[in-house]
């Protein structure tokens, strides 16, 4: 069984380079799959396909 590895709305809007208030408009629009444990969290597969999904918004380098 592989383990998702999740990111809180901090970590992915700082990776997106995007305010956590869009990330919530994201979640609650459906573009963008979240799962709330407590707090919100996404997980780097969700993540990596709603990057695909978005044209405009580019993969930042490591």
């Amino acid at each position: 069984m592989t383990k998702k590895k999740f990111l809180t709305l901090r970590e992915a809007a700082k990776y997106l380079r995007v305010s956590e208030r869009s990330l919530y408009r994201y979640i609650s629009s459906g573009r963008l799959k979240a799962t709330k444990v407590g707090y919100w969290r996404i997980s780097e597969s969700d993540l990596e396909a709603f990057i695909r999904s978005r044209s405009n918004i580019k993969k930042p380098k490591k």
